[in-house]
């Protein structure tokens, strides 16, 4: 079996909370509403690309317990192969506990559970090995963070996608120098380019490709994306469309731009269609809601 992309992150359930706003240190707000969705970074994109009609796996681990079981299940749902995915009878899976304000503004708290004691031995490289794009992201953990260096030196030949996130970023440039290398493209947002580097989007997009990074594409929330191979640059402007909730957009962007590579677009129409992809993301509360069928990005004009 074929994958057009594998997911290798850490798997969490999202449990968030509608509040009337994000309270700061010794300030009150209550709560509007609740939802409980599945999540974890490199899950959301990886649900994305299904739904785009890409061939998708993941490597990961839950407990059996129920956020675990309603991991795997999404993901049956999603058509997401979790042929790479360890089950402990032990420990709790991850949940990402997250406060959302009425702007659709968020702030989010992990907490790992069993992604963290996923080790190297537990992965299968025959699974692994099938992907055209592996695509990585964050674990709070060591040893999962020291199985994906291990997994990307294994697999020479796979492309790599890598979303930081501020995480990985906080490691610094010379922790995640293996990781960076081998990416065929990274997705940091610009904060996570300044921890890196120490510089700013355009400059800090190119020490990053210096160090190795094919593409670099850079998101930028409100303002859209800005994408360099090193050779070419774009500013893409956003679609604009009205915001309920932020969490998974970054993902989601991931999502849009990773099927442009894999359907051989050019830079421009990658940074598009992740713009496109994050957009209709952040019309609906959660992560996955929101997410566009394939039918949908046909309707743009770029894709004809």
């Amino acid at each position: 079996m074929k994958f057009d992309v594998i997911g290798f992150g850490a798997l969490n359930v999202d449990k968030l909370y509608k509040v009337n706003k994000i309270a700061k240190e010794d300030e009150e707000s209550f709560v509007l509403g609740f939802q409980e969705a599945p999540g974890g970074s490199a899950a959301n994109t990886v649900a994305g690309l299904a739904r785009l009609g890409l061939k998708t796996g993941y490597i990961g681990k839950v407990a059996s317990d129920h956020e675990g079981k309603l991991l795997l299940k999404d993901f049956k749902r999603e058509k997401v192969d979790a042929g790479g995915i360890i089950i402990t009878s032990t420990g709790r899976s991850g949940v990402a506990t997250g406060y959302v304000d009425v702007k659709g503004q968020r702030s989010l708290y992990v907490d790992p559970g069993v992604n963290d004691i996923l080790e190297f031995e537990e992965i299968s490289l025959e699974y692994a090995s099938q992907a055209e794009f592996l695509h990585l992201t964050s674990f709070v953990g060591e040893k999962p963070f020291k199985a994906q260096n291990r997994l990307v030196r294994e697999l020479p030949k796979i492309k790599v996608s890598f979303d930081p996130g501020e995480i990985y970023a906080r490691k610094g440039l010379s922790t995640l120098k293996t990781l960076v290398e081998r990416s065929f493209v990274v997705f940091p947002n610009e904060n996570e380019v300044r921890m890196l580097t120490g510089k700013g989007l355009r400059e800090g997009s190119e020490i990053l490709i210096k160090k190795g990074a094919g593409i670099v594409a850079v998101k930028l929330g409100e303002k859209g994306c800005y994408v360099t191979d090193g050779k070419e640059s774009h500013m893409v402007e956003p679609y604009r469309t009205k915001v309920v909730d932020t969490t998974g957009a970054g993902d989601a962007f991931c999502a849009g731009f990773l099927y442009g590579l894999i359907r051989d677009k050019d830079l421009y129409t990658c940074a598009k269609l992740g713009n496109s992809v994050a957009s209709r993301c952040i019309t609906e509360t959660g992560a996955r809601t929101g997410l566009p069928r394939l039918t949908e990005l046909r309707k743009l004009k770029f894709l004809r």
